[in-house]
């Protein structure tokens, strides 16, 4: 009796075999994933500026930060063989006006990292690689996000056929995206030259800062309208009524931050004084909204909770939005010396922490069994 040996299987099949299993799990990997990231970004930069010393918590902001940027990285690389291997999808993705508005987290992403390396990183990978890399993440963050503020909602107007009736919050993503850039590049001034580089850029962010909140105020009308009249979201869609407090407190953080830069003497006076002004005198405001905001979405959240809403990837939106609002509430404390607004930030992060430790650990059991990555029902 003749035994024959069957062939071994070529050595690279195995490494085929994963690379297709790579590039499959890539398919339904949306831009909303970018969230995560964005999420965990802002953990470390809100405990970063914290208005009380807790022992240890500067080293836990670092190591997430550390996190936040090999998710980038991964995500990054994601996204790339997405666009490489599902280019059906992908354009799929840019005409279905549910996702499209996702485009913009990847520049929030981008810009979430990139401030984080400067307010915390810095400590592992020293100041001149901090500004370096946060003014590669920067750049690249403001060009997308300017890129999506004008390309998004031209899509909506003329290939999504949107009613009054489909607004929702996510409509705002790519809108606010030019405010985080806002927001982070003061960051960026002490490191420029003095003079016209420093001044250029704090207008830059000004008028940014406008831009964002200008389109902001004209499509909240819509949401709140589409509330009103339309009843409660879906129950995996409420989260995102947390989305609305991203620029609220991202503006008041901006406002803040400029009136930082204007004190280090940036611009000279009467701008100075004018840009300490406007930070409080906006601020306020915009913070009580906020609260009033939360408040609502809050109770929407805990209705939608007890009618049976699971996880779905909505839930990263209780993570930056509320970061946002610790960030200008700590703005607010610096400027005001009101232990009111000192009290608020420490409140939120709390809130926010927690959110976001719920959102990774369903997002990671997600992972490992499949669900996420799967084509949407």
């Amino acid at each position: 009796m003749v035994t024959v040996a069957h062939p071994q299987a070529p050595p690279h099949t195995t490494a085929s075999t994963i690379a297709a299993s790579t590039t499959a799990a890539t398919r339904h990997l949306g831009p909303n994933w970018y969230a995560t990231v964005m999420g965990t970004a802002i953990i470390a930069s809100a405990g970063a500026t914290l208005p009380v010393r807790v022992p240890g918590l500067r080293t836990a902001c670092t190591a997430v930060w550390a996190l936040s940027l090999l998710m980038l990285a991964a995500l990054v690389t994601a996204r790339t063989l997405h666009w490489v291997h599902h280019r059906d999808q992908a354009r799929a993705h840019l005409l279905d006006p549910a996702v499209a508005p996702f485009y913009g987290c990847l520049s929030m992403a981008l810009l979430a990292v990139g401030g984080g390396a400067l307010l915390v990183g810095e400590d592992w990978i020293g100041t001149g690689a901090a500004v370096a890399l946060d003014a590669v993440l920067f750049t690249a963050g403001t060009v997308i996000g300017l890129a999506a503020a004008v390309a998004i909602p031209y899509l909506m107007v003329v290939k999504h056929g949107l009613q009054p009736g489909q607004a929702s919050p996510v409509w705002l993503l790519p809108l606010v995206a030019p405010m985080v850039s806002a927001a982070l590049g003061p960051l960026l001034i002490p490191h420029l030259p003095t003079g016209q580089a420093q001044q250029t850029l704090l207008f830059a962010c000004f008028a940014m800062f406008g831009l964002s909140l200008l389109a902001t105020l004209v499509m909240l009308p819509m949401i709140f309208a589409r509330l009103l009249t339309g009843g409660p979201f879906p129950l995996a869609l409420t989260p995102t009524l947390f989305l609305v407090l991203g620029p609220l407190g991202q503006s008041t953080t901006a406002a803040n931050k400029f009136a930082d830069s204007a004190a280090a003497g940036v611009v000279p006076a009467p701008y100075d004084q004018g840009f300490a002004v406007f930070a409080v005198l906006y601020g306020v405001p915009v913070t009580g909204f906020a609260l009033l905001w939360l408040a609502l979405a809050g109770a929407m959240v805990v209705r939608a909770r007890r009618r049976g809403m699971g996880f779905a990837m909505t839930w990263w939106a209780f993570t930056f939005p509320v970061g946002t609002c610790v960030t200008g509430a700590e703005g607010l404390g610096k400027h005001t010396g009101l232990a009111f607004y000192d009290g608020l930030a420490v409140a939120l992060y709390a809130l926010l922490v927690t959110a976001w430790a719920v959102a990774l650990a369903h997002t990671l059991r997600g992972l490992l069994n499949g669900k996420l990555l799967a084509a949407p029902r």
